[in-house]
């Protein structure tokens, strides 16, 4: 039952369940705010050899950033303040572009490069803010966040993909913070794919849709096209509640012999709210070599300073 007492935030919330009813909810963390975000950055990168061989994937840039900056900006913009890497071997450039570079910003005071030096500051996180778990077995993204549990605790939070890299304003997640406002529960970012393409993805089994939210009361991940119940498809940013690392810790292996997130999600469905959010913006998938190249160019046209000459080049190249 809830009450006056609990506040605006979660009448709100009442009232977007009445829409969209579920099944009770456990626990009382939804009533505390989003403030941390789980990394999965343990990947090898093979379809970017042999420049992942010593250079992790997330470090790739993407215009003048690296992948891994993006995810963490969006992360801050969406009121993200602790910050969990899920990391493997060979990613210590990761923990070092997040740290200070003492000779680097000497070489930048001294000459005078004030920009510089504020890029690379701003880049950084603050002391006591980020922190790193090692995934030492490649057992899958479920059994990545599951390293994380910990630093997690009894609080909802983040999982940002950075292979999935958004365009959008304000960021894909906050909105769904946003979302998250209203509706509570587990939230996830939908965008809809080729029917042929649903064996790449976790897909939702929908019973409601209005549009820009939509209710599941299942997931199926990558299921062949045949037997896929829609072609709405999770990409690589969630919301969720601290009881799906209950069923991540029963360690079931699921498609590709992995522990699949998608799976204990689905687990939660009945016990925690789900749904689907269709954010505002565009998603390059960065794990593919054409998805890497489209977000070079949708980043740099956004970007004023350079979008004419980027629209000249790409004419005179074709």
């Amino acid at each position: 039952m809830w009450h006056k007492a609990r506040g605006t935030k979660q009448a709100a919330r009442f009232e977007a369940f009445r829409a969209f009813p579920e099944g009770p909810i456990e626990g009382d963390s939804m009533s505390k705010p989003v403030r941390k975000a789980i990394f999965p950055v343990a990947g090898l990168g093979t379809r970017f050899l042999p420049a992942t061989k010593a250079i992790p994937k997330e470090m790739l840039p993407v215009v003048d950033r690296p992948l891994i900056q993006y995810a963490v900006d969006e992360a801050k913009e969406a009121g993200i303040d602790e910050f969990i890497f899920v990391t493997g071997r060979g990613k210590t450039a990761l923990e070092d572009h997040f740290d200070h570079s003492v000779e680097l910003e000497g070489i930048l005071s001294e000459r005078g490069k004030t920009e510089a030096l504020k890029k690379v500051h701003d880049c950084m996180v603050g002391p006591g803010k980020l922190a790193y778990v090692r995934q030492q077995v490649p057992l899958g993204l479920g059994h990545a966040v599951w390293c994380a549990r910990n630093f997690i605790q009894d609080e909802p939070f983040v999982v940002v993909l950075p292979d999935d890299l958004i365009l959008a304003r304000p960021g894909c997640l906050k909105q769904m913070v946003e979302a998250y406002d209203e509706l509570g529960g587990n939230i996830v970012a939908v965008e809809d794919v080729p029917k042929e393409d649903t064996n790449k993805y976790g897909i939702l089994d929908v019973v409601e849709d209005n549009g820009k939210f939509v209710r599941a009361q299942g997931l199926v991940e990558k299921p062949a096209p045949e037997d896929a119940p829609s072609t709405l498809s999770i990409i690589g940013r969630y919301i969720l509640q601290p009881e799906v690392f209950a069923e991540l810790e029963r360690h079931e292996k699921g498609a590709g012999n992995e522990i699949q997130l998608t799976d204990a999600m689905a687990r939660t469905i009945g016990r925690v709210p789900f749904h689907g959010l269709r954010f505002e913006g565009r998603r390059f998938d960065c794990g593919s070599r054409f998805g890497f190249i489209e977000a070079q160019l949708g980043f740099a046209l956004a970007d004023e300073e350079m979008k004419d000459r980027v629209v000249d080049m790409v004419k005179e190249m074709i």
